[in-house]
């Protein structure tokens, strides 16, 4: 009777334990991952982009201070409206800031619109609008097509 109560007590034919891995549940996971990773690029085109629209205003200023940056890199300012001044060329953007600030002491209520072609360069863009809310001018627009 002592050989069947330890041999009860350590577990009669004795459990053998599983040494593997139940490997399914991670196969499963993975072609889902598989999948989701496959689909999601062709969905997202990286060649096109979405820019921002913007909508006219209703009605645009009357007189104004135009800047037109050109992408060769030239530059013109001029006045256009009642005092409306044939628009000058500037060699570069400090005379064109002198030029700004001219008509902006002459025509302190005037804003100012830069129209920047497509190929213009943002940088020249950015530093132009700067520019004019140093000097104080409050009321700096892009002028679209």
């Amino acid at each position: 009777m002592a050989s069947s109560f330890s041999s009860s007590m350590r577990g009669g034919r004795g459990r053998k334990f599983k040494s593997e891995i139940n490997v399914v549940p991670y196969i499963d996971v993975m072609l889902v991952l598989l999948i989701i990773f496959m689909v999601m690029p062709s969905a997202n085109d990286p060649s096109v982009v979405d820019l921002p629209s913007a909508e006219r205003s209703t009605k645009p200023p009357s007189d104004y201070v135009q800047v037109v940056i050109k992408p060769n890199g030239a530059l013109s300012i001029g006045v256009k409206g009642k005092g409306e001044e044939a628009p000058e060329t500037a060699p570069n953007r400090d005379a064109l800031v002198k030029k700004l600030r001219a008509i902006h002491t002459d025509h302190p209520d005037y804003p100012v619109l830069i129209a920047g072609d497509k190929e213009s360069k943002y940088d020249d863009v950015i530093q132009l609008i700067s520019e004019a809310k140093k000097m104080g001018i409050n009321r700096v627009g892009l002028s679209t097509k």
